[in-house]
């Protein structure tokens, strides 16, 4: 859990500029090495950004670090 949570204050920084989209949040989670790549794109397989805004990320340890799209922020789960 400690790296989702590592992984959402990183990515809820990120959400504070006013240029925030998925990209960058993307980018951002590729500087991680704790992501679990194959599992994030299953995760994602349906990921549309004008609908969901930003993707979550599943850790190694199986935590995720989720987009609440409602919040506009990171949660660690």
């Amino acid at each position: 859990m400690s790296d989702a949570q590592r992984l959402a204050k990183a990515l809820n920084e990120l959400t504070k500029s006013p240029q925030f989209d998925y990209v960058k949040a993307r980018a951002a989670a590729r500087q991680e090495p704790s992501v679990d790549w194959p599992a994030t794109k299953a995760r994602n397989a349906d990921f549309n950004a004008e609908v969901d805004g930003c993707e979550s990320f599943v850790m190694r340890d199986a935590s995720v670090c989720e987009w609440k799209p409602g919040q506009f922020r990171y949660t660690a789960s």
